[in-house]
């Protein structure tokens, strides 16, 4: 480690790059993970959709919206909300609505992640880039010098070429390790928007026939309120 601290001091503008990308990678996982672990996923889920079912088989769409806008935050929230302000839409324009909703907060939560992936690549090219420098500056250094000299500037340049690599990949490593972390979050949240989509439709075609029984069809289903949202 002290090797590689004096390397990184003695070769700074060499390993720039190498340290600009991983420090654009720690920014991306700090931010990622807040997001995911902390702001996105819906707590208490059960209980919130127990109450939002509450709300919605009594008619209360308006309080149902308000339950979604206590949790403005968590996009699966925010997709129900759009469900429940179309409650008084034709079945097929509520479900359109729900399924860009569900794309657009899919997009949101997926934003940036995949940028780990890039970072640890071009660490590693970086790595590898300064190692092929490396190794290209001592053999000239070797073929300049006197043989007594030959065998230390040799050592001396396949050391700069090895730091380099494992500099590299110092910063991909935990990249690529954190992409797989935060990527396997993001697809359970993704998971849990889309359920709550098909949830928060299931409610308000359950509350189609609760409050209107007299509709022929499921066909028939204008999904009509009889509150103005």
């Amino acid at each position: 480690m002290a090797n590689l601290l004096k390397f990184i001091v003695e070769n700074f503008s060499h390993v720039f790059p190498v340290l600009l990308v991983g420090a654009i990678g720690v920014l991306i996982i700090f931010e990622r993970s807040v997001d995911l672990f902390f702001v996105y996923p819906l707590q208490n889920s059960d209980s919130f959709f127990n109450r939002l079912r509450h709300s919605i088989m009594k008619d209360k769409i308006p309080e149902a919206i308000a339950l979604c806008d206590r949790h403005q935050s968590n996009p699966a929230a925010r997709v129900v909300r759009l469900g429940l302000m179309r409650a008084h839409q034709p079945e097929t324009l509520i479900t359109n609505g729900l399924q860009i909703a569900v794309s657009e907060a899919s997009q949101k939560i997926q934003a940036r992640t995949s940028y780990l992936a890039t970072i640890a690549n071009v660490a590693t090219l970086f790595g590898l880039l300064g190692t092929i420098i490396g190794l290209v500056q001592s053999f000239e250094a070797v073929g300049a010098a006197t043989a007594q000299q030959r065998s230390a500037l040799l050592a001396q340049g396949i050391s700069t070429a090895m730091n380099a690599t494992i500099l590299g990949l110092t910063v991909a490593i935990p990249c690529m390790i954190a992409y797989s972390i935060l990527i396997s979050r993001t697809n359970k949240i993704i998971t849990q928007v889309d359920e709550a989509a098909s949830r928060v439709l299931d409610m308000l075609q359950q509350r189609y026939f609760t409050v209107k029984p007299g509709a022929s069809s499921p066909g028939e289903n204008t999904f009509t309120d009889q509150v103005d949202i």
